[in-house]
C-alpha cells in the first residue's frame, strides 16, 4: 500500500503554499471547489501551470513578465530619467494605480534583511548599477516600505545613486511607519509620491 497522500490531502496541503492560508482556509477551499465549482477549479489549475511556466522577469527592471522586457519598459513615452526602486511587483502595480508616474521602475524583489539572508546580490545590484551608471538617470526615487529593512534598504540605494551622480529622493512622510505600500489608500499613496524629498548624504 502506498504511503503516498491521497488526493484530497494533497489538495489540501498544496492549499497551503498560498500566504494566509492554513489548514483550515485550505480544507475550505478544498471543499468548495470540489462541491461547488469544478471548472473554475480545473481552469484555477490550467491558469496557475500556465503562469508558472510562461511568467519570467523583465530583463531591464525584474518585474513580472512574460516576455524579455515588460509593457512598461518598452512603452517608449515613459521617462527614462526618473527610475523608482520599489521592494515587489505589487508595490510597482499600486504606485501606478495611485500615482501619475510616468518613469520607470526597478524591482528589488525583496529588501536588504541579513537575518532572511537577503543581501545586495539578491536585489539586482550589479543591473541596477549599470542602469544608474548608464547616463539616463537623473532621479532615482526610493519608494521603499517604511519598515526598519526598508529605511536600511533606502539608505543603501541613496549611497549608490550619490555615487553615480544621481538625485536620490524618498517617499514622503504620509505611508505609516511599519505599513506596506500595497496595503496603503489611495489619497495617502499619491500624497506621499507627490510630496517626496531629497535625500541627505
Amino acid at each position: 500500500m502506498s504511503d503516498a497522500p491521497d488526493l484530497l490531502t494533497a489538495l489540501i496541503d498544496a492549499l497551503r503554499c498560498l500566504p494566509g492560508v492554513g489548514a483550515k482556509s485550505a480544507q475550505r477551499m478544498a471543499f468548495h471547489l470540489l462541491e461547488r465549482d469544478r471548472d473554475g477549479g480545473t481552469h484555477l489549475a490550467g491558469v496557475l501551470q500556465r503562469a508558472m511556466q510562461g511568467i519570467g522577469h523583465c530583463k531591464s527592471c525584474r518585474n513580472f513578465s512574460e516576455s524579455d522586457e515588460c509593457a512598461i519598459c518598452a512603452n517608449p513615452t515613459r521617462d527614462p530619467a526618473l527610475l523608482c526602486v520599489v521592494e515587489t511587483p505589487a508595490d510597482l502595480l499600486a504606485l501606478e494605480q495611485a500615482t501619475g508616474y510616468r518613469g520607470r521602475y526597478f524591482v528589488l524583489m525583496g529588501r536588504l534583511s541579513p537575518l532572511d539572508g537577503m543581501g545586495p546580490q539578491d536585489l539586482g545590484v550589479e543591473l541596477l548599477k549599470r542602469k544608474l551608471a548608464g547616463g539616463e538617470v537623473r532621479e532615482l526615487v526610493i519608494a521603499t516600505n517604511p519598515t526598519v529593512e526598508g529605511e536600511a534598504t533606502a539608505h543603501w540605494l541613496g549611497q549608490l545613486a550619490h555615487a553615480a551622480g544621481v538625485r536620490p529622493t524618498r517617499l514622503a512622510h504620509g505611508v505609516p511607519l511599519g505599513g506596506e505600500l500595497e496595503y496603503v489608500d489611495r489619497g495617502t499613496l499619491a500624497h506621499a509620491f507627490g510630496s517626496r524629498r531629497d535625500l541627505e548624504d
